[in-house]
């Protein structure tokens, strides 16, 4: 089969690999669609920091958002899964730990990232092996495209989740790319006010502004998804107090916030890592016509010009979204 494979820093290529076999509790899937994360950027530019702990190394497989069909079961799987559309969830834990126990196996000691880590390659190719306790059921309504969408959706979803807001209360998104888009829409769904703010003004999108146009208005939850290093203080100082920031985004290098404004406006202040409590959920927003995250699709590619969009080129047919999504099965 053809897979993407990062073979250095700024080196990667499309190539033929052997076609995966599900061990005991795995399933083959038919990849249908995969997106392209800014992870994904980071593996192939050689910043990601897993690269420089060992946790990943090349040759690497990277595509950690994706959909498809199951197409082999292994050994102790139920063969009822075969045929099944599915997505699945990404973070990898031991499955007997205390903090999987409690069904936290996003942060197991153990945890282990398909399409990041060594001994797990990704969905950036025509198939994908994955134990079936990470996997998900689509169903109907939520096509190839809404699947490959359901874990950036799920980071989003648990960011509103976990800002605590009620109808009509107000949320400032700070980052306007496809997560922060994202949590736009989970809390326009959920009856909340929603404002973005982004380095450059975005007339296609509501109450969008830059730091220079940001109106003055109280902010009962902010939620920072952008990369910048100055903007986790900045959420602080913007949120009403009381209230609660939510930490998605994560800058190239440390950011500094003074913990006083934080203590002394009584700010409550959560970070999320991964998708997982939210897969389920999104997948029934998508289904229900709740959320519809097709708007930020770009353009689908194939895999062999995956590259050029990490080296920062977008597709001469691209449209006004952000994420761009992969069909592995698609040629030049």
């Amino acid at each position: 089969m053809r897979a993407l494979v990062f073979t250095g820093p700024e080196k990667a290529e499309v190539q033929d690999v052997p076609e995966p076999v599900a061990a005991e509790g795995q399933v083959v899937v038919e990849v249908g669609r995969a997106g392209v994360c800014g992870t994904d950027v980071e593996l192939f530019t050689g910043e990601m920091s897993y690269l420089h702990t060992g946790q990943a190394s090349y040759p690497l497989r990277p595509g950690h958002e994706w959909s498809g069909t199951v197409i082999a079961t292994g050994p102790g799987v139920d063969p009822s899964w075969h045929g099944r559309r599915v997505t699945g969830d990404t973070m990898i834990g031991c499955g007997d730990c205390r903090r999987c126990l409690a069904g936290r196996h996003h942060i197991c000691a153990s945890q282990r990232e398909l399409g990041i880590q060594d001994g797990l390659p990704g969905a950036l190719a025509e198939q994908v092996t994955v134990p079936v306790r990470q996997l998900l059921p689509l169903p109907y309504a939520v096509d190839d495209e809404l699947g490959a969408l359901v874990e950036p959706g799920g980071n989003a979803l648990r960011c509103v989740e976990a800002a605590l807001l009620s109808p009509g209360e107000r949320l400032l998104v700070i980052g306007t790319g496809a997560i922060g888009r994202l949590v736009a829409m989970f809390a326009r769904a959920r009856g909340a006010e929603v404002h973005l703010l982004g380095e450059a003004p975005r007339p296609d999108l509501p109450h969008a502004w830059t730091r220079d146009t940001l109106p003055d208005l109280p902010w009962d939850a902010v939620v920072d998804a952008s990369n910048g290093p100055g903007m986790p203080a900045l959420a602080v100082d913007l949120v009403e107090p009381g209230r609660r920031v939510v930490y998605i985004g994560l800058s190239g290098t440390p950011s500094h916030m003074d913990t006083r404004t934080m203590v002394l406006k009584d700010v409550t202040t959560v970070g999320i890592l991964g998708a997982s409590a939210g897969l389920a959920g999104t997948i029934d927003a998508y289904a229900q016509g709740l959320v519809d995250p097709r708007p930020l699709i770009g353009a689908t590619i194939s895999l062999e010009e995956v590259a050029d969009v990490f080296r920062g080129h977008r597709p001469s047919s691209v449209g006004p979204g952000p994420k761009i999504l992969v069909d592995p099965h698609r040629t030049i």
